[in-house]
């Protein structure tokens, strides 16, 4: 069953055509990878799937729908997709514990509030999943007090706690130092392997980890290429979709331009 699926979808932000009759279509457990220059129309592509964004009302044979349905409430929905964007990142960087941020997960909110009935349940599945994650030292630590790896794994596990089909991943190593961004990498390959799909949207090569296996290429608001990694992630094919002539080096299963 396709997860999401994308026909002939056009989205403007601010008088600017930002998606331009997109079509594409992510199955359940693929793991994919979505690369493109800045103004390529990645981050709008989350913007939908988020409920962000809506495409212009169109004909007939245009829609994009998730798990087969044109439309969802968005509380609902958020349960089924584990989001983790540098938006999400600011917002959540205020003065909540690590473990009120998983929990807060469970309500599609910013920290627990006085409305939010915490159950044992999910105070269990909390912990569980700060385990898993190998993060559960950051449960009593601030959000202000992390560094941005720790915050973003923190991140990772709110969108863990309901067991998601998918995790949508919005340029996760952005801004990390290299020790953080091998690391996040690790747990990347370990939460693909355990089950959940990925959806990596990146301009950085090196965040695909091995365990993906398709790439789809945007520019301009449109699939630029889309296929197996191999066949994608060619030299030829990156110069063209970021307009420089590049080389590329593999190394243990990750790309590398130069």
């Amino acid at each position: 069953m396709p997860l999401i699926e994308y026909r002939d979808v056009t989205v403007m932000r601010g008088g600017t055509v930002a998606l331009d009759s997109l079509t594409l279509s992510i199955g359940e457990g693929e793991h994919v990878a979505v690369i493109g220059p800045n103004g390529s129309g990645k981050s709008t592509l989350v913007k939908t799937i988020t409920r962000e964004c809506y495409p212009q009302q169109r004909g007939p044979g245009s829609w994009l729908r998730i798990l087969e349905r044109d439309t969802w409430n968005v509380f609902d929905l958020r349960c089924l997709l584990g989001i983790v964007s540098n938006d999400l990142l600011q917002t959540c960087t205020q003065p909540y514990s690590g473990l009120e941020i998983v929990l807060s997960g469970f309500f599609s909110s910013v920290g627990i509030w006085p409305n939010h009935h915490v159950t044992q349940e999910m105070r269990d599945k909390a912990g569980e999943v700060l385990r898993r994650l190998e993060i559960s030292h950051l449960a009593e630590r601030r959000m202000t007090e992390m560094s941005s790896g720790e915050a973003r794994r923190i991140l990772i596990a709110r969108a863990l706690v309901h067991d998601p089909t998918a995790l949508v991943l919005d340029e996760p190593t952005n801004s990390l130092d290299l020790r953080a961004q091998r690391e996040l990498r690790e747990m990347l390959r370990n939460i693909s392997r355990a089950g959940t799909s990925l959806i990596m949207v990146t301009h950085h090569l090196p965040d695909i980890i091995p365990e993906i296996e398709r790439v789809i290429l945007l520019k301009d608001g449109r699939v630029f290429s889309d296929g197996p990694k191999r066949q994608v992630l060619d030299a030829a094919v990156l110069s063209s979709l970021f307009d420089m002539p590049l080389e590329l080096i593999t190394r243990d299963g990750y790309y590398h331009l130069l």
